[in-house]
């Protein structure tokens, strides 16, 4: 049987079924024969490793020659520790002993062997330092079990893997989170142009309005707020951006949406949807909803420069260029609670987007960004000439 990751899964009933079991789970993980040779790996296991064809290349491995690169000895060398643990329990299902596992090992730990005593532990736990995707060290804890068929013979071993932290804290900062939007910003991760729609909005009268409203009152209406536009960004199939305040960003990439014209469409209903939501946002916050009055601004950019910001305190992303300016300089000139659209982002819809839209593009008149009455400073000095109407 092929997996959906093309990789075949191992024929020994056991490990097929321990295959499956992770498969199912969609666990990060690796499967091993009863000589330690890598048999499988889970589909996560194969995005961090990089693609399929390079795992490809591993199979039939040994654990402890699995990175076989020379520049990746610096690996073996700064995990010592983690390897001897890994080691040990191998050494005990070795015929040839501690001569044997000599020769299986990667050069770089094999003065390590003579050390080890052979485990004959069932289980065992260890912690892998490693480089993430963008550079940053981060640490990965491991456990390592051997499969035993009815007769107690070992026919092979899996290897659970999870980032550092216990499991309970891991679950409740990703519990909430959208999977596919997680793929989406994993894959937005490295930084290029990209052609999106962009989405900004912003709370009007937000000063006056946490000045009427206690402060844990307005915490949590802006709280809810953030939060309602995620979902509405996150269902629409945008990609969430850098929050300042009350203050929303959103790009909605060409490339994630299947077209420039879907991902117009979906800026401009992730816009909709966000309107609606303010609403329910004021009942539940006992306000007005007439208290609660944003402005958007919406435009195309041809020529984004769209990647994730990552530190150890958060993971973002971001985008800058000419139309990410002039998007923010669209939405304050949106007062009163109006939506602006910029004539580059409207004249990307199809007709029949446009008709569910209830737009008529050939219809519509712009006006210069300096000519409206409620042009900013900004807005005359950076786009006077940016065409945009009102929806």
């Amino acid at each position: 049987m092929v997996m959906p990751n093309g990789l075949s899964l191992p024929e020994e009933p056991l490990l097929n079924q321990a295959a499956k079991a992770m498969r199912d789970a969609q666990q990060w993980g690796m499967i091993y024969d009863s000589h330690y040779r890598l048999m499988w790996a889970s589909d996560a296991t194969i995005r961090d490793i990089g693609d399929q064809n390079r795992i490809s290349d591993l199979l039939g491995r040994h654990a402890l020659n699995f990175y076989p690169e020379p520049q990746l000895q610096d690996h073996y060398r700064l995990n010592t520790d983690a390897y001897q643990k890994l080691g040990e329990m191998i050494l005990a299902d070795t015929p040839g002993g501690v001569e044997e596992l000599r020769e299986l090992t990667n050069p770089s730990i094999r003065h390590i062997i003579d050390e080890m005593i052979p485990s004959h532990t069932d289980f065992e736990c260890y912690e892998i330092g490693s480089t993430h995707l963008y550079g940053t060290p981060v640490k990965i804890q491991c456990m390592f079990m051997r499969i035993r068929d009815d007769a107690g013979h070992v026919v092979g071993a899996a290897e659970i893997v999870k980032p550092a932290g216990d499991a309970y804290t891991l679950a409740e900062m990703t519990a909430i989170l959208n999977p596919r939007a997680m793929v989406q910003m994993h894959a937005a991760a490295r930084a290029s142009r990209r052609p999106a729609a962009i989405l900004c909005a912003d709370l009007e009268g937000s000063a006056q309005l946490s000045r009427r409203l206690s402060t844990e009152t307005y915490f949590r209406l802006t709280r809810r707020l953030v939060f309602s536009a995620d979902h509405c960004v996150v269902q629409t199939g945008g990609l969430v951006g850098r929050h300042a305040g009350d203050g929303v960003t959103a790009f909605f990439l060409a490339e994630n949406l299947g077209s420039d014209a879907a991902a117009a469409r979906a800026c401009l209903e992730s816009a909709r949807a966000l309107r609606a939501a303010a609403v329910d946002v004021a009942v539940r916050s006992d306000v007005e909803p007439g208290d609660l009055v944003l402005r958007f601004g919406l435009h195309w950019g041809s020529t984004l420069y769209v990647g994730a910001i990552t530190t150890e305190g958060r993971f973002e992303v971001t985008a800058m260029g000419d139309e990410v300016n002039e998007a923010a300089r669209i939405e304050a000139c949106a007062t009163g609670g109006l939506t602006l659209a910029s004539k580059d982002l409207i004249e990307r819809l199809t007709p029949d987007d446009a008709l569910e839209l209830g737009l008529n593009p050939s219809r519509m008149k712009y006006t210069p960004l300096a000519g409206l009455a409620s042009a900013t400073e900004k807005a005359r000095r950076d786009a006077p000439s940016l065409a945009v109407c009102a929806i």
